[in-house]
């Protein structure tokens, strides 16, 4: 069966407009849309119909009915007259058996898509179509009645013809397939249009240069953060976090529904991080801007943040770097803690420390400390280099290089041998972390 008879066929069972009968040959014809395709076999269906007609056939008269009804072809109703045939009286279909007329609408649902975008800022956007089981079953009755081998789906026609018309009204915004910063979702029969606002990541990195500090919002342990007494109705422990002091401006510049923090890594909530800072990823959900100028914005947190917090390097990237950001936990790490001994402790003691915690394998069962919210487990750790100064009899600092994850408040104090070789332990002293630093973070 050729592509005209095939054509007849569909048509002789069903009414198909234009777009969906040269849907049915999509790859069939290069250059040419399926409207088009739709069209111009119908006039040639037009043209030999009226050949066996002129030759007195009657087979030339029932096509050209059966293009005249279920085709919508003008053409074939002037031809029936021309040749005074008559043209038949029954009410002509009216309705597209696959799409219900639906592609005489996407000029007026591709300007109401508009309408929603210009609420938001963008460059790429992507359109999904959704569509009643009912439509997408009969479709593919359709196709398997007729062996469509061929064919285009609606969804796809539908979804570029869209698309289409979106980048043109937008003044040229891009279709983007793997990446979209925002998603049109359009259910062409009911005319619903939803739009889905991709996250917007915000790179960077901060420094904490006040203790007292935690990394992100800490719930209230006894309300769970309702607001209770205990936490004096603010539902936290800490009145501020690194989170909520970077992620304010950012959801205000933005236009954002909210926002997620993620880091590499976090420091205790009385050390500071310091250096050139921990790299972190700030996540603004449903952004309305997006084009933001990221030096002012910058120097807006650092001034609503002064003496607390600072950060640097602000870049746009994408979801991909999260994945990156938490992979890169376990980089290395530079410390500087205070530690105070029990007794005296000789040069000789700093020396030995230096020695036996450089180049060594630590291992630390879950502190007692974090016991609540880690499970229960000996992890092992490296130490690259341990420099040891001394600050007083009883005193010294210690810079440590080691692997991320490494608890060096731990590392000093031994944790009742929950960590091994520690500082108290290799001294046969008791040692205490007084103060700790965070001085660089390499990713």
């Amino acid at each position: 069966m050729n592509v005209l008879e095939k054509a007849l066929k569909m048509l002789e069972r069903h009414p198909l407009c234009n777009h969906c009968l040269g849907r049915q040959f999509a790859f069939l014809g290069q250059g040419m849309e399926n409207e088009e395709r739709g069209r111009i076999l119908k006039n040639v269906l037009v043209m030999e119909a009226q050949a066996l007609a002129r030759f007195k056939k009657e087979e030339g008269v029932r096509i050209l009915k059966i293009l005249a009804t279920n085709g919508f072809s003008k053409l074939a109703e002037e031809t029936l007259r021309k040749i005074r045939s008559s043209v038949p009286k029954k009410a002509f279909p009216k309705t597209c058996f696959l799409c219900e007329n639906c592609f005489e609408t996407v000029d007026d649902l591709a300007k109401n898509a508009i309408e929603k975008l210009s609420k938001y800022e963008y460059n790429t956007f992507l359109v999904g179509i959704e569509l009643p089981v009912k439509v997408e079953e009969r479709e593919d009755e359709f196709r398997a009645r007729f062996n469509v081998e061929y064919g285009e789906s609606i969804k796809l026609e539908f979804g570029r013809l869209l698309s289409a018309k979106i980048a043109l009204y937008s003044g040229g915004k891009k279709v983007e397939f793997r990446k979209p910063e925002i998603v049109v979702l359009l259910n062409p029969m009911t005319e619903e249009i939803r739009v889905q606002v991709n996250p917007l990541f915000i790179a960077g990195r901060y420094k904490k240069l006040a203790r007292g500090i935690p990394q992100s919002k800490w719930f209230c342990t006894n309300c769970m953060g309702r607001g209770c007494e205990k936490c004096n109705w603010t539902g936290k422990m800490y009145p501020e976090s690194v989170e909520e002091i970077i992620s304010q401006p950012f959801q205000e510049a933005t236009g954002g529904v909210k926002t997620s923090f993620h880091a590499s890594g976090r420091e205790d909530i009385d050390a500071r991080m310091l250096g050139k800072g921990r790299p972190f990823v700030i996540e603004i959900s449903q952004p309305r801007k997006r084009f933001i100028d990221l030096k002012k914005l910058e120097e807006t947190v650092n001034t609503y943040a002064k003496g607390k917090v600072e950060i640097s390097s602000l870049r746009f990237v994408d979801k991909d770097f999260v994945r990156k950001l938490k992979k890169a936990e376990s980089a290395r790490k530079e410390y500087r803690v205070t530690v105070e001994f029990e007794k005296d402790v000789s040069d000789a003691d700093l020396k030995l420390l230096e020695e036996k915690l450089s180049n060594t394998v630590v291992k630390q069962r879950t502190p007692a400390r974090v016991l609540h919210r880690r499970a229960d487990l000996t992890r092992e750790k490296y130490i690259y280099k341990v420099k040891v100064r001394r600050l007083s009899p009883k005193k010294a600092e210690m810079r440590i290089r080691c692997e991320g994850g490494l608890y060096v408040k731990e590392l000093v104090a031994g944790d009742d041998g929950r960590t091994s070789p520690s500082v108290s332990e290799i001294l046969g002293q008791r040692a205490k972390p007084i103060k700790l630093d965070v001085l660089n973070v390499i990713i």
